[in-house]
């Protein structure tokens, strides 16, 4: 069974290079300004993956317990991860991430 690590800190983007504040009720799992995500967890906020490619945003998907949810994919090993919409993520990017006209 997973289990998670809370693991809110900052960082800076590696796919925008802007600095990217921890989130403040959950940890960060992502950039709020391109979308982008780091492959670094192997459980939710472990940061125990060596992988580390850059997770781009693909698809969104609505969940009845999550509400709306990133579905990303690792562009060094082709991992599929999803990770629920922050508050701050820009809303432009994510519609366009929604119908499919957002690329990273």
């Amino acid at each position: 069974m997973k289990t998670f690590t809370k693991n809110d800190n900052g960082f800076t983007c590696q796919n925008c290079g802007k600095m990217v504040s921890p989130l403040g009720y959950t940890s960060r799992d992502h950039c709020p300004f391109c979308l982008c995500s780091l492959h670094v967890d192997i459980t939710p906020g472990d940061r125990q993956n060596s992988c580390m490619g850059i997770m781009k945003p693909f698809d969104l998907e609505y969940s009845q317990n999550k509400g709306y949810v990133i579905v990303y994919k690792c562009s060094k090993c082709n991992k599929i991860h999803k990770n629920k919409v922050a508050n701050d993520d820009d809303k432009i990017l994510i519609t366009k991430v929604a119908n499919k006209t957002y690329k990273v």
